[in-house]
């Protein structure tokens, strides 16, 4: 056919066939993708080769779509959404798409729920899917992120993961662990302050953030924003489970004093209105929600608090204690015109939601069959 084309044609056609043929031996098309994944960590760098002399081509950021073009052990070559190749040194800074919709739908779920406490991370954590070290790990906090506590659970203290953090590792020891460990369900939270038991923010909203930093701050500061702070309110919303015991929790003065002289292990705690402190300006009034003993507890907490401001004697007084409770988060705080209102939900033998009622600096619980007189300590 070829000597036929010559005969008739010429040389040219032949010369063309030959060059085309050349650019798409030169040229081929994009490859194929083999998986989707999406960027588990806050920046991943994306490097040209796996040699050990390489330049780094371009970074990743959480959330993004990428797709798998090739796996090489821990590492892939991967395409990103504008089409430039790169390699990816370890792989488990990718998710899946059923991680990446599960993370997602938590994210949606914390929004939705009452802030319980605020803190910030002792060490590095990594944030997982599920209560328990073998949950999935959807991202890694660093060490000081501020959270915004939601709902607390218990899971086994099996043996850790390979991709376990040293933190994770060596938390209390291997021989040490408890049977059963706290689990906090946490949102990072942003560069402003929240008040507890108002609904987590929707980070991104930068008006409804401004809207929730607006209201009463209660436990932790109000000054300006350090670097960190800064870092976080630029850093994209992650919700998910963390060790209890890696969260260091912000409590504001009067709560941190008194939970360290009763050896209260605090859980939750809201700031349920403010009154005048007798100097000109406002003192607020707290409830907190606690426990005694170490991790594993069926229970989220097991007694109340009300701690109350007294203007005769300029300082803070127990106004309310109840124990040998079962409470379960989420606690939820609300304002009525004649003073605030809080309800949770008791699990055991009992239970029951309880609702209690403040009125000045009284508290009692209202229940269908009694609306007599206010209780006091009990």
């Amino acid at each position: 056919m070829l000597g036929r084309i010559l005969r008739v044609r010429g040389i040219i056609p032949v010369i063309l066939i030959l060059a085309a043929f050349g650019y798409w031996r030169l040229h081929p098309g994009p490859p194929k993708f083999i998986a989707i994944g999406y960027v588990a960590d806050r920046d991943v760098p994306l490097w040209n080769t796996l040699a050990q002399v390489r330049e780094r081509v371009g970074d990743l950021h959480y959330g993004e779509r990428v797709e798998i073009v090739r796996q090489e052990g821990t590492s892939a070559q991967i395409r990103t959404r504008l089409g430039a190749l790169g390699w990816l040194l370890d792989t488990r800074q990718l998710m899946d798409p059923p991680l990446w919709e599960q993370s997602n739908a938590l994210l949606a779920r914390a929004r939705a729920m009452p802030v319980q406490a605020r803190g910030q991370t002792k060490t590095v954590s990594n944030v997982r899917a599920e209560p328990g070290r073998n949950g999935r790990r959807i991202f890694q906090f660093t060490r000081g992120t501020q959270v915004l506590v939601l709902d607390r659970a218990i899971a086994d203290a099996t043996q850790v993961n390979e991709d376990s953090s040293a933190g994770e590792k060596g938390a209390g020891g291997e021989d040490q662990k408890p049977k059963q460990e706290d689990w906090l369900f946490v949102l990072r939270a942003g560069g402003l302050p929240l008040a507890i038991g108002a609904p987590a923010p929707d980070a991104s909203s930068t008006a409804t953030a401004s809207r929730a930093s607006a209201g009463p701050v209660s436990g932790g500061p109000s000054a300006t924003p350090s670097d960190s702070t800064a870092a976080n309110s630029l850093a994209p919303p992650i919700a998910g489970w963390v060790l209890a015991r890696f969260i260091d929790p912000d409590l504001p003065g009067p709560v941190r004093d008194y939970a360290s002289s009763s050896d209260l292990h605090v859980v939750a705690w809201f700031e349920l209105n403010r009154v005048p402190d007798g100097s000109g300006g406002q003192a607020p009034q707290y409830l907190v929600a606690g426990s005694h003993g170490g991790e594993g507890q069926v229970c989220d907490f097991t007694m109340l608090r009300v701690y109350t401001w007294s203007t005769a004697r300029k300082r803070y007084e127990t106004a309310y204690i109840e124990s040998n409770l079962c409470g379960h988060l989420p606690i939820r705080v609300s304002s009525a015109a004649a003073g605030p209102e809080f309800r949770f939900a008791e699990g055991g033998a009992n239970a029951a939601d309880r609702n209690y009622v403040m009125r000045q600096t009284v508290v009692r619980r209202v229940t269908n069959k009694s609306s007599g007189p206010p209780r006091g300590r009990r």
